[in-house]
């Protein structure tokens, strides 16, 4: 098989906007043939970009989409989401509806191509969050379902060595197109992006350009990893509430 990014077949899962979007377009810029599956097709074609429609809650379909194709080398798993829902406002069956999204369609989708990864030697690139290592009130299950997401990524890394790769981006606060409903207005976005000790929200093409780290023969002894990618991190809340090192009124 020919191992430069020309030659490679990439999937990737929910790649139609956001940040699924900006990897999509970071491997197409390689020159690798990249597919992106979603429920919905994007609103604008990604150049570059071969899109299927896929809901990747459906095993069979997953398993007849990664069927019908005649290689995979590289699986990005970044289809996954929630709405803010504190946990006392909805019944466990749509908090365990986000866990399967988040978690057991990256499992599912992973499955179903590790016989091509396998004879690829290719790689699995987890996209996970910051939610996962934090208290993440108004999206518990989404925070609890990325923990899980980066365990199974290092079982799965264990199990599939030497053959298959499988590492995870734990990505931060990302500035796409649906940013308003997070952080509101243009004046939200900055006052949030002040909290980022690099200054600003990463943009999609900055999680796109790490997955294509991960999967690139620059990686080649990386597997189990999680990488971060959340501009440096959060600031922790009591450097603010602290007045140890606060100047006094009564300094001069």
């Amino acid at each position: 098989m020919d191992n430069s990014p020309s030659g490679r077949t990439v999937v990737v899962t929910g790649g139609t906007r956001g940040v699924g979007a900006g990897i999509a377009r970071a491997f197409a810029a390689t020159g690798a043939h990249v597919l992106a599956c979603a429920r919905r097709p994007p609103e604008q074609p990604l150049d570059g970009v071969e899109f299927t429609p896929l809901d990747l809650r459906d095993p069979p379909a997953v398993r007849a989409f990664f069927d019908a194709l005649p290689q995979v080398d590289v699986l990005v798993n970044n289809a996954g989401g929630t709405p803010y829902r504190r946990l006392a406002d909805a019944d466990s069956e749509r908090h365990a509806r986000v866990i399967e999204l988040n978690l057991v369609t990256p499992l599912t989708a992973s499955l179903a191509a590790y016989e091509h990864l396998r004879r690829a030697r290719g790689a699995v690139v987890m996209i996970s969050s910051v939610s996962g290592g934090r208290p993440s009130p108004g999206s518990a299950a989404y925070g609890a379902a990325k923990a899980g997401l980066e365990n199974l990524a290092r079982s799965m890394a264990v199990e599939w060595a030497p053959e298959v790769r499988v590492n995870t981006l734990v990505v931060g606060m990302v500035r796409t197109e649906l940013a308003h409903l997070h952080y509101g207005g243009p004046d939200g976005v900055d006052a949030v992006s002040r909290t980022v000790p690099l200054g600003r929200l990463a943009a999609p093409s900055d999680v796109g350009a790490a997955a294509v780290f991960l999967a690139s023969d620059a990686a080649a002894y990386i597997s189990g990893a999680s990488l971060l990618v959340h501009g440096g991190g959060e600031r922790p809340a009591f450097l603010d509430a602290a007045d140890v090192n606060r100047p006094s009124d009564k300094e001069e």
